[in-house]
């Protein structure tokens, strides 16, 4: 009798601790599962923001043609004049015009539009996140999570390492790119989040689904789409953009040398 109330309870220990384990859809290659939260469904996140060779891998595979590429120009920041221009030439190959050097293909896809954002998204079978999804990847799908960035409080650890890609110095006067990067940097540069993603603030601006202004509608030439987690411009005391929640804005066509993207996908 004693042997089989043993069995009995090493069973119904096993069970116990097989119920208690939560069994997670495998995400696709590059990507980490989101569970659920109080404003969105369970999907799947790419790791890191898309890059210019897996954006050029899109191109060459379909003939598509960039806004930026239509229209011969797109925007920069002019960093030594502290001021935004249109440059002849600018895409995503050559995000700062085509007298600087050509776009490495690890660092993020900028250059390229909502539009040309949600054309990759479509041919990757994938599309762009939510805000909402967007923070609660940032927030590392944790309801308690109370830091003001993604990976914690401080932007410096242990007063040297930096953990994001933004601008250091007095915005738009100055940049020390006391973290080695004047521009954009190399997707995964600065490690992982708890939940598994990289580049969440700070390296580029990243489109969402979302209309800035949730009266807006397509036909409204001033209508903008949101943008989340900040960029290499983005400096605390001016927009502080790499911290969870805080955006910014453009409309659908345009282009910038400070933006990107990266999509999601539904778990059917």
């Amino acid at each position: 009798m004693t042997k089989y109330i043993f069995i009995l309870l090493v069973f119904f220990g096993w069970a116990c601790t097989q119920s208690s384990q939560q069994s997670y859809p495998t995400p696709p290659k590059g990507m980490v599962y989101v569970p659920a939260g109080n404003s969105t469904k369970a999907f799947f996140m790419d790791i890191s923001p898309v890059t210019v060779a897996e954006f050029d891998e899109f191109v060459k595979q379909t003939g598509y043609q960039t806004e930026a590429h239509r229209f011969g120009n797109a925007g920069v920041f002019n960093i030594e004049k502290g001021i935004w221009e249109m440059v002849e030439g600018a895409n995503y190959l050559y995000p700062l015009g085509k007298t600087y050097p050509k776009a490495e293909p690890n660092h993020p896809a900028t250059q390229v539009s909502w539009n040309d954002a949600v054309a990759y998204a479509q041919w990757a079978k994938k599309r762009l996140p939510t805000y909402q999804e967007w923070k609660w990847a940032a927030m590392n799908a944790d309801e308690k999570w109370n830091k003001i960035y993604a990976w914690g409080d401080e932007l410096i650890e242990n007063g040297k390492v930096y953990k994001a890609n933004v601008w250091q110095g007095n915005f738009p006067y100055y940049s020390q790119a006391e973290d080695g990067f004047q521009y954009t940097s190399p997707v995964g540069y600065y490690g992982k989040t708890p939940l598994g993603l990289t580049d969440v603030g700070g390296n580029v601006w990243q489109w969402c689904q979302d209309w800035a202004n949730p009266q807006d509608d397509t036909l409204s030439p001033e209508a903008e789409k949101l943008q989340y987690g900040g960029s290499f411009l983005c400096d605390e005391n001016v927009c502080h953009g790499y911290k969870i929640g805080n955006t910014a804005h453009s409309t659908p066509e345009t282009s910038l040398c400070h933006v990107g993207f990266r999509c999601v996908k539904d778990i059917e």
